[in-house]
């Protein structure tokens, strides 16, 4: 890179600095370039930038390459195959040394192989320096070239340029010379690109994740890697913040003698990193960062499933699910008394409702992951449309509860799903009760969930579906269990007037859960929109209150203002204005998250707490209220002695989600803790209790145990030390 700068600087002075007519004042014949030498598909010649040599201490020359249609050489690292060119210069006089610049290259693919040089034409700067500066030079190029089509030729062109002495004026060959130098790698901030982080990721997939930030929005960026003897194939893209921001995810393609990549031996190793996008390209130098592959990716299907089962069936225990509990309650006490035939149906009902939601969550994420999009559990909590449709469906629900109507089926479809007037628990409605569980339970993890997740997640669609499949299962075991034993549901007192007012208390409950969904939209999209939405939900249960006591067709009626709600709404959402909503933000007592200030932070000694949350999750807002925000947890985070980073996910953010995904995570919440004595990082458990932050944060802090060199906490994060 300092040759490269010296080269510019030197045709710059050329340009600016040499008057007119000073070029004539070489010698007569003398010539700023070489004669063309070809070889079958190929051709090269010498250039220079000066007509004389001066009193240079470096002379800017050029080898100028010409290739036919369809053939290629070479970049300096060619990639799966390929030899980059060489040069011997013994024949040449008065020339001390000789160094090569390498223009920005492109990648081929071809029968699966990846490569990295040039076609058509490249000229590679070259800085030659004279023994005796002022003297003329006598340069012989023996050149060395493996030019590739569908067959490689190895092919040697000798190349000869005389340069006089004389005046260093700029040559006719100037301009090419400056278009080079302009196409070679330049430093980061020169180029308007920034280096977030290179992470690479072992496992049965193992990839380099580059995460880079533009200050012009990224077109078609490339990234080349050196340093290590592993061969990545062609990232795949995902952009954000107007595509001024990207992540670059390189699958490793294979390391060398087929051994398998020991990426966790890499941390700390110094990476280059060429990035391409279009005309401008950028050099980075930078530590690689080893996230260890999650457990859950090594482990069997078969113990994934059982996992899958049992962290569904707890999730009945989470606080998301209880909202539910009022559709529950109301049809268990409909069907109590009822024949074991039609209890049994009903609660199957609701188990089909649970499994055929999961397998459709499952469906949307295998799409999504195909497409290159971030996924996660719970992420449709992101989206502000999800948002306002699970608020319109909460109000519906609860104006059902409350009385305020009821949509008769046709006769035929009424008897077949067994729906009839004052008949609570139509099969109709218990699968809708089921679905709607399963969709108020995603903001909830709850234990073995996030391993079973990452597991899918990490693998392919048919693993996806087998594994949210088994979560539907867990989730819908206490339905299943009263379907098997019908009689459970005798043990309900029978219907009555009080079921009413039962009604009335369990709807409230579902309100309430409509207000907690407007919080989360508040914090997305601003307390305006929120309260937008919030006022037509007030208006459609108003009317539907007038209607009713008007004796209006309550079915026709109904179907009205549920338009209302379905299109009013998200009509509201789309008249919002950017501009006014808040970004990320976290509470006032934690550092707003930095993932490249981890490193730094851990070599000084310091001890990192990251808590990844979301407003929309739960068992993150639990986790805050009973053990971080009290107590001695509270003492030791807040008190100076550990830097509290807190990553807010409750809108879609790339980086978080790259930083989930290197620790095997699709789901929050996540907590981690790194320090001197765990700088791989400590992961802490969904449910979180004082005990274990407090036993992270004393292990992290303590010196490391130098006895057992090489000892690393396994499953968790590798963080290089920089000293």
């Amino acid at each position: 890179m300092a040759m490269l700068g010296r080269i510019l600087t030197l045709l710059l002075l050329l340009f600016l600095a040499v008057p007119a007519g000073t070029a004539s004042a070489a010698p007569a014949g003398a010539t700023p370039a070489g004669a063309w030498v070809r070889s079958d598909m190929v051709e090269a010649r010498l250039v220079a930038a000066v007509r004389g040599t001066g009193t240079l201490a470096e002379v800017p020359l050029g080898l100028q390459v010409r290739l036919a249609p369809g053939w290629k050489t070479y970049w300096r690292s060619p990639g799966d195959a390929g030899q980059p060119p060489a040069i011997d210069w013994a024949a040449s006089r008065n020339l001390a040394s000789a160094s090569i610049a390498w223009p920005a290259p492109e990648r081929f693919t071809l029968f699966g192989l990846e490569t990295f040089g040039y076609a058509g034409e490249v000229t590679f700067p070259i800085a030659a320096v004279p023994a005796t500066p002022g003297e003329p030079m006598s340069l012989a190029a023996a050149v060395d070239l493996l030019v590739c089509s569908d067959i490689c030729v190895p092919r040697r062109l000798d190349l000869a340029l005389d340069l006089p002495a004389g005046p260093a004026g700029p040559s006719d060959e100037a301009n090419l010379l400056a278009r080079a130098v302009a196409a070679v790698p330049v430093g980061g901030e020169a180029a308007g690109l920034s280096l977030e982080g290179a992470v690479l990721t072992p496992g049965r997939a193992p990839s380099l994740s580059v995460t880079l930030r533009a200050r012009e929005p990224l077109v078609e960026p490339d990234v080349f890697v050196e340093g290590v003897d592993l061969a990545f194939a062609a990232p795949r893209a995902s952009f954000s913040d107007g595509n001024r921001r990207v992540v670059l995810q390189l699958p490793v393609a294979h390391a060398p003698a087929g051994k398998a990549p020991e990426l966790a031996a890499l941390a700390g190793r110094m990476l280059t990193l060429t990035v391409v996008d279009g005309r401008r390209a950028a050099e980075f130098q930078a530590a690689a960062t080893v996230a260890a592959a999650p457990v859950a990716v090594d482990g069997t299907l078969g113990g994934m499933l059982a996992l899958a089962l049992l962290g569904g069936l707890i999730l009945n225990l989470m606080p998301c699910v209880l909202p539910v509990l009022s559709l529950k309650l109301a049809s268990a006490v409909g069907l109590a008394g009822a024949a074991p035939g039609r209890v049994r149906l009903g609660f199957l009902a609701s188990a089909a409702g649970i499994l055929a939601s999961f397998l459709a969550l499952a469906a949307a994420l295998a799409g999504l992951k195909a497409a290159g999009a971030a996924v996660g559990w719970g992420i449709q909590f992101q989206q502000p449309l999800f948002l306002v449709f699970m608020t319109v469906l909460v109000t519906a629900f609860a104006a059902n509860l409350w009385g305020l109507f009821e949509v008769p089926l046709p006769r035929g479809i009424a008897d077949a799903l067994g729906s009839h007037p004052g008949n609570p628990g139509s099969l109709a409605g218990n699968f809708a009760t089921g679905a709607l569980a399963t969709l108020l339970a995603t903001p909830c993890s709850a234990p073995f969930l996030g391993t079973a997740v990452g597991f899918a997640l990490a693998r392919g669609p048919l693993e996806i579906l087998a594994v949210f499949a088994a979560l539907g299962t867990g989730l819908a075991l206490p339905y299943l269990l009263v379907a098997a034993v019908p009689g459970i549901a005798r043990l309900l007192p029978r219907p009555g007037r009080w079921m009413v007012t039962l009604r009335r208390v369990l709807g409230v409950a579902l309100a309430l859960t409509g207000l907690w969904l407007l919080a989360v939209l508040a914090a997305q999209e601003g307390t305006p929109t929120a309260a937008a939405v919030g006022g037509l939900m007030i208006a459609a249960l108003v009317l539907l209150a007038i209607l009713r006591g008007a004796g209006r067709r309550i079915g026709t009626a109904a179907a009205a203002v549920l338009a209302l709600l379905a299109f009013g709404a998200p009509a509201v959402l789309g008249g919002s204005s950017d501009a006014g909503r808040p970004g990320a933000a976290h509470d006032g007592a934690w550092a707003a998250f930095d993932r490249m200030a981890i490193a730094p932070l851990v070599a000084e000694g310091r001890t990192v707490f990251v808590d990844v949350t979301a407003d929309w999750c739960i068992t993150c807002q639990a986790n805050k209220t009973l053990v971080l925000g009290r107590g001695e947890a509270a003492r030791r985070l807040f008190g100076g002695e550990v830097v509290a980073m807190q990553a807010d996910w409750t809108r879609p953010d790339p980086s978080i989600a790259d930083y989930l995904a290197a620790h095997g995570r699709y789901g929050i919440p996540f907590n981690i803790v790194y320090g001197p004595g765990a700088p791989e990082g400590i992961a802490l458990p969904e449910l979180l209790s004082e005990g274990a932050v407090l036993d992270a944060l004393d292990r992290a802090a303590r010196a490391p145990d130098r006895s057992t060199p090489g000892r690393t906490t396994p499953g968790l994060a590798a963080i290089p030390d920089r000293e």
